[in-house]
């Protein structure tokens, strides 16, 4: 697919059938992602992949609440539905060891993960998802991005997840099952383009 076609498509897909991802086309999602940018070229982010009724259940157990759940029914059995969630993790300190290096050597970003103004990690980790949301259209499939807001702590103990990776935010994929329900955030209206670039200063 043309790249603007693809990002003129993308959009949030909250409900899923229960027909299978071609694992293969996962992993080609994910080395694609794995291809964005990353600062200093540290590699400083990772994926933990999710297939299966048995995998994702675990997720959905940890990641949400019986109080979301219950204001949130239908929204939830169509995402739970997807037969494949992605998590995106990003390690800081691998970001500070990098900085701390010979051809970097940066007195503020070189010594800890306070010194950082803007996180790179953060820009790393969202550019992978974003790779991963455009690729899901070219690959014909939905894709919906969800924050971390509980259980963070939990989902990596039980995932095995080593110390100092924390998660950005999950993918969920699969293919739409043409019952999604549209977000009211779509009915916000957006400034206009004129409002937003700006030329040669603000």
């Amino acid at each position: 697919m043309e790249l603007h076609e693809a990002i003129r498509r993308r959009t949030m897909v909250r409900s899923f059938s229960t027909e299978p991802v071609d694992p293969g086309v996962v992993d080609c999602l994910l080395r694609a992602a794995l291809r964005s940018p990353t600062a200093g070229n540290t590699g400083g982010t990772a994926w933990v992949v999710l297939e299966g009724e048995a995998q994702t259940a675990r997720y959905w157990e940890i990641a949400t609440d019986q109080a979301w759940r219950q204001a949130n029914p239908e929204r939830f059995e169509g995402m739970r539905r997807a037969p494949v969630v992605l998590l995106a993790y990003a390690c800081p300190a691998a970001y500070v060891a990098r900085y701390a290096e010979r051809d970097k050597d940066d007195p503020r970003l070189g010594v800890a993960v306070e010194g950082w103004p803007v996180p790179y990690w953060h820009g790393d980790a969202a550019f992978g998802v974003m790779t991963v949301l455009l690729g899901a259209v070219d690959a014909g499939l939905g894709a919906c991005l969800l924050g971390s807001f509980r259980g963070e702590e939990a989902l990596a103990g039980a995932l095995h997840v080593p110390d100092g990776w924390v998660l950005f935010a999950s993918v969920v994929l699969g293919h739409p099952d043409g019952d999604d329900h549209r977000s009211a955030s779509l009915d916000r209206p957006l400034p206009a383009p004129s409002e937003r670039i700006h030329r040669g200063g603000w």
